[in-house]
């Protein structure tokens, strides 16, 4: 299984490599195009681009996180969450940590969950959804939203590699977080949040979570 890990990674990283070289070139000729020309064709090039960066990206990040986590710190869910919601284009969403925990796991990677579960909350819940984080069942943590949910029938489905429903997407995204979560030795669970939104649930075994 670790070499077969490794080789992924190695494959992932090498496909990734050889891609962003052209795709950088491409982005620079269609910036040096904008520059010259005025086309309505030009906007949904770039976008097609991004989008093609984004995959790579996440492409690599997804190969990277089926590792098991070997060794872990103390981590603050109030500063993991603040980092996190820093870095994600939040527009006028609004984030309440409703408790202060501390547990044991890989920083590095837990933001790469809590980036995607913030990113979510506003792409499909809009510019000013309220997200909310907290303790769960005192051995785990939760992330919700007050956004349009997740239908019952779609909890598995939205994990499965390519999956999303937000325009432009590469749908990575909750397939990368159920991965770091497992790596982890933890579950990861969907249902409805409080106030009728997405709400997901981390489940710590006793002795690999809550420090």
């Amino acid at each position: 299984m670790r070499q077969q890990n490794e080789r992924l990674e190695e494959f992932a990283s090498v496909v990734s490599h050889d891609l962003r070289n052209p795709l950088n070139v491409a982005h620079g000729r269609a910036t040096l195009l904008a520059e010259q020309v005025e086309s309505d064709h030009l906007k949904p090039l770039v976008q097609a681009l991004d989008r093609m960066e984004a995959i790579v990206e996440d492409t690599l990040t997804l190969a990277r996180q089926g590792d098991t986590i070997s060794e872990t710190e103390s981590v603050s869910l109030t500063d993991l969450v603040g980092k996190c919601w820093g870095t994600v284009d939040t527009e006028d969403a609004n984030i309440e940590i409703i408790d202060e925990i501390t547990f044991k796991g890989d920083p590095d990677r837990l933001r790469h969950v809590f980036e995607n579960l913030f990113r979510n909350a506003v792409e499909h819940g809009g510019s000013d959804v309220t997200v909310r984080v907290g303790c769960h069942d005192e051995q785990g943590i939760y992330v919700e939203d007050d956004g349009p949910g997740i239908p019952v029938e779609k909890h598995d489905e939205v994990f499965e590699p390519g999956h999303s429903s937000a325009r432009g997407g590469t749908g990575f995204g909750l397939t990368i977080i159920k991965r770091i979560v497992e790596a982890h030795g933890w579950e990861l669970s969907i249902t409805d949040g409080t106030d009728g939104g997405a709400r997901f649930e981390i489940e710590m075994a006793k002795q690999k979570g809550f420090a």
